[in-house]
């Protein structure tokens, strides 16, 4: 089967190859004969009731940094005459980002979009997790000051992360002393009105924080993130050293709650972080992880992705 495959994401010049899992999902599509067509968001233009297009290039790909990917040409085309878009580009997850989903709902009866972009829009990656409280470590979604003083009298040492924040950016640890905390909150107010999460601290972080990844609802591959000396973060992002990892009781469990709102969804390709057994977030957006996967436990996990979609073309 030949099929047309659209990535929407960042530009695929500036990609890092070695820990980048669309440019993952695009080297298998190209191992099966498929053709490979990227764009950036900012070129989709919607003509109500005519078409959603996009101008964008038809390329080849190389595992080889600093000269995986060959321009075959450009064109704008119409996305409907696609048969998979993969929704691929990184937060944050903003206007820009939600229009975005509004603009590829228009073709969804047509164009089989992954992940499904109603559902990617309303399962913001912080937000979502909220739905299985069981799962996760004590948390608090709020703009108030107060409430937050009162959760770290609570619970002593916090992170504070951006609601929407990817990457760990903006991810900060708070000790029950830290005197701090009410010029960050302000702080990060002032460049972002809008509610932050903040959780208890788990020590546990320091031996890591395991990316699951989720096919269809079904856990089927982990890495370990290592945060480096000193850090609390351990998001690849921010220096996060990727170590072999298997899946363990913790993550069939977890996977087994969440997975049937992940396919129910249409939530095909997701990626949950997973701290000492407890949930922190759900990451369908743009899940990392498969090229570290791949590289130390020899997993390839974009084949079975792509085995997952073409199941569903029939």
């Amino acid at each position: 089967m030949s099929l047309k495959i659209a990535l929407q994401m960042d530009p695929i010049e500036a990609i890092d190859i070695r820990g980048d899992s669309s440019f993952a999902l695009a080297l298998e599509a190209q191992k099966r004969g498929y053709n490979l067509f990227t764009y950036h968001p900012d070129s989709l233009a919607l003509q109500p009731g005519k078409t959603l297009s996009a101008q964008g290039s038809w390329i080849k790909v190389k595992d080889e940094a600093g000269n995986h990917v060959k321009i075959l040409h450009e064109e704008r085309l119409d996305l409907a005459d696609m048969d998979v878009i993969l929704m691929r580009q990184d937060p944050p997850f903003n206007m820009h980002y939600i229009t975005a989903t509004h603009l590829l709902e228009s073709i969804a009866e047509k164009t089989l979009i992954i992940n499904n972009p109603t559902s990617v829009r309303n399962a913001p990656e912080k937000l979502v997790a909220t739905l299985f409280p069981e799962l996760m470590p004590p948390t608090l979604i709020t703009r108030d000051l107060d409430s937050i003083r009162a959760f770290r009298q609570t619970h002593q040492d916090i992170i504070i992360k951006p609601l929407h924040g990817n990457g760990g950016a903006g991810v900060f640890y708070l000790k029950a002393a830290d005197s701090n905390l009410a010029p960050l909150i302000e702080m990060m107010q002032h460049f972002d009105p809008v509610p932050l999460m903040a959780q208890k601290y788990l020590p546990s972080v320091r031996q890591g924080d395991k990316r699951v990844i989720l096919i269809d609802g079904v856990a089927k591959g982990a890495v370990n993130r290592l945060p480096p000396k000193g850090e609390a973060r351990a998001n690849f992002h921010v220096g996060g050293t990727a170590q072999k990892a298997e899946l363990d009781a913790d993550d069939f469990r977890i996977a087994e709650t969440i997975g049937p709102y992940l396919k129910t969804h249409g939530l095909l390709f997701a990626g949950i972080d997973v701290i000492g057994g407890f949930l922190t977030e759900i990451n369908t957006t743009s899940p990392t992880g498969l090229r570290e996967i791949e590289a130390l436990s020899g997993i390839n996990l974009a084949a079975e992705i792509w085995d997952n979609i073409t199941a569903k073309l029939g």
